[in-house]
């Protein structure tokens, strides 16, 4: 079946989020004070039509910071069962998703969806939603560098829609049957092969503003077989073991679970972790074989760069550059693949 694609003027783009988001939840880019963040659009609240990129990654909304998984009631005779948690949200839209976190979605599918193991509370949440991606067509952030791990500022990997800013006008590419359902919001003046042109020029254009160039597939034969190389000593030492890169990172998906109990009632909780924390990797007897942040490092290294590939294919990591941006002493995980590199 071909691809349905529209072509809309800018001015129009507001009313079809207006319309959308009348008709079923729809979140999207919106400025919190010095921020941007994914929120519900409502009544008062604008949707960004033009932004870099949202400080947190959206990868919230399949897989939240913390999550009921299910509920038990304390009896007499012991726990009994009081039933799962359901994702009570009807279909909704996530709006104006950059390229590399769509990727993170694709990613991350093919952790939480496999044959063999499915996550039902975040494989609910994914086929509930349809991500509207926003191509990355202006000049990016300096810390972006998805094309160096095999993403694009035009990527359509995790998307069901993919809008394309031409100029005066939007190509709306619909790539899936999902996609396909919001087509009745967009109008029906078909693109033509002028605007693939045009898209094909702003995409060309968009992977030559990113300036970084990091050999990231390349460094895979390294981590293959130097996993205690003395490098591994070298990139640690000023880590404050504080977690923002992996909290802010789109495809960090590592988890605890609690169960909470007050008086008769108790929950299973799913809450975020980080493999960046001492108590991480923590046994009950006391030892960690983790001991020291040179192994949680390494740990996060080569999760991303060597055992993601050997389990699923692709890098886990879409070149954001979140954890260059907001790690507050400055360990920017360019500079450990570059160095690497030179190994």
């Amino acid at each position: 079946m071909a691809m349905e694609k529209r072509l809309i003027k800018k001015g129009e783009l507001a009313g079809i989020v207006g319309r959308i988001a009348g008709d079923m939840s729809l979140l999207a880019p919106v400025k919190e004070e010095d921020n941007v963040l994914f929120e519900l659009v409502k009544d008062g609240v604008t949707a960004l039509p033009d932004f870099k990129n949202t400080k947190n990654a959206p990868k919230s909304f399949f897989f939240p910071r913390s999550e009921t998984l299910m509920r038990y009631i304390r009896k007499q005779k012991g726990m009994e069962f009081a039933g799962l948690e359901k994702d009570e949200q009807g279909e909704r839209v996530l709006f104006g998703v950059r390229p590399c976190d769509a990727r993170s979605f694709a990613i991350l599918d093919l952790l939480f969806d496999q044959d063999k193991y499915k996550d039902p509370y975040y494989i609910e949440k994914r086929n509930k939603t349809t991500v509207v991606a926003m191509s990355c067509a202006k000049v990016p952030y300096a810390t972006c560098f998805c094309t160096s791990v095999g993403g694009s500022p035009t990527s359509t990997d995790g998307s069901d829609v993919l809008l394309t800013d031409l100029g005066d006008e939007f190509l709306a590419e619909f790539l899936t049957d999902k996609g396909k359902g919001l087509l009745k919001y967009f109008g029906d003046k078909t693109a033509d092969a002028q605007a693939d042109k045009k898209k094909e020029e702003i995409a060309a254009s968009a992977e030559k503003e990113i300036k970084t160039s990091i050999p990231a597939k390349e460094i895979k034969g390294f981590l293959d077989a130097n996993f205690e190389h003395p490098f591994w000593d070298t990139i640690h030492k000023k880590c404050l073991a504080c977690g923002t890169c992996t909290f802010m990172c789109p495809t960090c998906h590592c988890f605890d679970i609690q169960d909470e109990v007050k008086a008769a009632d108790g929950k299973r909780v799913r809450n975020w972790d980080s493999c960046m924390f001492p108590l991480f990797t923590k046994e009950t007897s006391g030892h960690n074989p983790r001991p020291s942040q040179k192994e949680r490092w390494r740990q996060r290294f080569m999760h991303k760069f060597r055992y993601y590939v050997d389990m699923f294919g692709p890098i886990a990591c879409v070149g954001c550059g979140r954890c260059v941006m907001s790690c507050p002493v400055n360990i920017d995980i360019r500079k450990i693949v570059a160095d690497i590199s030179k190994l």
